[in-house]
């Protein structure tokens, strides 16, 4: 939590102005050290770390194309509907498909009804022949009967299977769950699977495994690939990365490398297209982290109430990333300094000083 004060400004300003020089310059006269709620920052181990900008993207996402000449008859599901997988994106007209496979169905038949009777002919002649009652060339003539109709009824039952193909790819099924992303076509419009490439007719990505993709500089490149770790960053919370993949090569024309970084779970709340920034820890290094909630925001000017041996005074700071309920202080602390953990008691402590100070004064 950040304590937003809105009608001091110049309290803060002064404030500032007198942290700009020696940090430990007495806010008001020689006070004693105040009684306030405080705490003693010192720097802690942390991993230095640095941060580079990525985009989320799907892991799975398709173009899906037109497989057959039709159509299109109903477009169920528009942009940005989630659909459950197996579901009818895309139906066309079918009345040429079905043709196509009754006439398959009514070519299987003849062709097993042929089939059969050559085998039966077959087998009628293949006891026969050892009686000497049928020359070996009648037999002969029989057998290549039979093995045309068994070719015959091969090709049949392939035919089949393609036409009714063609029937399947009538309707257009999702290959897993997810969002549609864009629609290429309309209803009534007429589409070719043929050259020069089929026609795209629904985009769709998956939510369910995510990525980071991040352009990172040669010169960092052998210690993300050492540390085999990453920390995805976005509004405010930390995401440990399930995995890295670091491309092994480097774009010619920017020098940089790609680097994959794998979210964990379905529940991260990142979703593909969104900019975030994604943390690579680079070694070891000391850093100051306060309580959330003991900073206080004016404006652009962040700053916290330092407590020292001549007072209080609120000094400004530069801060980095959020660490859980702390965060990360750049410039403005040193190790070992006090601040005040509830800022509103000293923002009260120092109304009061000064309001007795004016009152000496008259």
């Amino acid at each position: 939590m950040i304590v937003r004060v809105r009608h001091l400004a110049p309290l803060f300003a002064l404030a500032l102005l007198a942290g700009c020089g020696d940090k430990s310059a007495p806010s008001a006269g020689q006070a004693p050290r105040p009684s306030l709620a405080s705490q003693v920052i010192h720097a802690g181990d942390a991993s230095r770390e640095q941060t580079w900008d990525g985009v989320v993207e799907a892991v799975n996402q398709v173009t899906l194309t037109a497989q057959t000449n039709a159509r299109v008859l109903a477009l169920p599901h528009d942009v940005n509907d989630v659909v459950p997988a197996g579901a009818v994106l895309v139906r066309f007209t079918d009345v040429e498909q079905r043709s196509s496979r009754d006439a398959a169905l009514a070519q299987l038949a003849s062709a097993r009804a042929s089939y059969s009777d050559a085998q039966a002919s077959f087998e009628r002649f293949s006891a026969l022949l050892p009686k000497g009652y049928v020359s070996k060339s009648d037999m002969d003539s029989v057998r290549a009967r039979r093995d045309a109709a068994k070719a015959a009824l091969d090709a049949a039952q392939a035919q089949l299977a393609q036409a009714k193909q063609s029937v399947d790819y009538t309707e257009v099924r999702a290959p897993y769950a997810g969002v549609i992303t864009r629609r290429f076509v309309h209803v009534g419009e007429a589409v070719q699977s043929g050259p020069p490439s089929p026609q795209p007719l629904i985009a769709m990505e998956s939510l369910d495994a995510l990525r980071v993709s991040v352009q990172v500089p040669q010169s960092s490149v052998d210690a993300i690939r050492a540390a085999k770790s990453a920390t995805i960053l976005a509004d405010g919370r930390r995401v440990p990365a399930k995995d890295i993949t670091v491309f092994p090569y480097a774009d010619p024309a920017t020098h940089t490398f790609t680097v994959r970084v794998e979210v964990p779970g379905q529940d991260s709340g990142l979703r593909p297209g969104t900019s975030v920034k994604v943390a690579f820890p680079t070694g070891d290094a000391k850093q100051l982290l306060v309580p959330a909630s003991a900073l206080v925001r004016r404006g652009e000017l962040i700053g916290v109430y330092v407590i020292g041996d001549h007072g209080v005074s609120l000094r400004q700071l530069r801060v980095g990333d959020t660490v859980g309920d702390r965060v990360q202080v750049l410039a403005g602390l040193d190790d070992g300094e006090t601040i005040a953990t509830d800022p509103v008691a000293a923002l009260n402590f120092l109304a009061q000083r000064r309001a007795k100070d004016a009152s000496g004064h008259e």
